[in-house]
């Protein structure tokens, strides 16, 4: 039988709490935990801005991020490159932060009380099972918007003011920086959100709620930065070039009379033929090309992979209040 009881039938109603009150008293219930992540938030927004001025006040006149006094010599300033070994990671650390607001909502929000049945105290208060789970899902929507919104802002504004032609760990599609310069970030935790509350409703235990829910997102984060480049159709150079700077080549190889592709990446490496062509043509090939995606795909990438993280989440929004119904039903 169900631990997610309804009232027996004949029992008195009173009229329900509105959506206001149950989000007032979940915010009472975790207020440390919310003043130790706006704390947090604050120090990593300060953080960021004292390593700017630390890169500002080391930046020559002349010269963008090169120390002064060294002519036509390029000898990055202790600053500068501390700076960019920080910021090559900020996406992937934004990531690791909506994954921890995913865990976040499948333990002490949803899946504990159903574990220990303190939830029957919030329901016997005139409050429906539908609006118990809508608070504890909207709370923390909107501080993930908000938080991880602001994070990536500032971590843009960052990366903007030191990323430049030769910082090659910042340039816009590497995964460690593609997902914390837009609102992929964004959609990343409210994804989050969504399936941490489902997998605490199917579990209903919060360690194992919690373990499922960070393979899972997880998985789907491994799964966007190995396929982003799918997300958007990328331009086709034929021939024996390059597209140019700030571009990211996906593939490269030739294509057959047919229109087959033979990718370079599947001709063995040789001293008398170190590209591959000689291998290409043997098989066929007859033209040489480089998919790439220009800088001008950086916008259609990110709105693509965010659009796909919010039907996601709205499908695992779907799937929670329907388990809910279930259980209570």
């Amino acid at each position: 039988m169900s631990t997610l009881t309804p009232p027996k039938p004949g029992t008195a109603t009173v009229p329900e709490a509105p959506l206001r009150g149950s989000v007032r008293v979940l915010l009472r219930m975790h207020r440390r935990s919310l003043w130790a992540a706006g704390a947090l938030l604050v120090l990593g927004v300060g953080a960021m801005a004292a390593l700017l001025v630390w890169v500002a006040a080391q930046r020559c006149p002349d010269e963008d991020v090169a120390a002064c006094g060294n002519g036509d010599l390029y000898m990055i300033t202790t600053a500068q490159s501390t700076a960019e070994s920080l910021l090559s990671g900020g996406g992937t650390a934004l990531l690791l932060l909506a994954c921890l607001v995913g865990a976040f909502v499948t333990g002490p929000l949803i899946a504990r009380e159903l574990e220990s049945g303190t939830f029957r105290m919030a329901w016997a208060q005139s409050v429906s099972p539908a609006r118990w789970l809508a608070a504890r899902l909207v709370v923390p929507a909107a501080l993930s918007v908000a938080g991880v919104g602001l994070l990536s802002v500032v971590y843009r504004w960052a990366w903007t003011e030191v990323s430049n032609p030769n910082a090659y760990r910042l340039v816009w599609f590497d995964p460690g920086v593609f997902p914390g310069i837009g609102p992929v970030a964004v959609g990343h935790a409210l994804f989050g959100v969504a399936v941490g509350a489902l997998c605490a409703l199917l579990i209903r235990r919060m360690l194992p709620s919690m373990a499922l829910t960070t393979v899972v997102l997880g998985g789907v984060m491994a799964g966007f930065t190995q396929r982003r480049w799918m997300l958007w159709p990328a331009d086709r150079l034929l021939g024996n070039g390059h597209p140019g700077a700030n571009t990211w080549i996906t593939e490269t190889g030739m294509l057959t009379a047919s229109g087959e592709k033979l990718l370079r990446q599947d001709c063995p490496y040789t001293v008398e033929d170190p590209n591959g062509v000689a291998c290409m043509k043997a098989r066929g090939g007859v033209t040489e090309f480089t998919d790439y995606h220009p800088a001008s795909h950086f916008w259609p990438l990110q709105l693509v992979e965010t659009g796909i993280l919010l039907a996601l989440a709205a499908l695992a929004t779907f799937a929670a209040f329907r388990v809910l119904r279930r259980l209570h039903g």
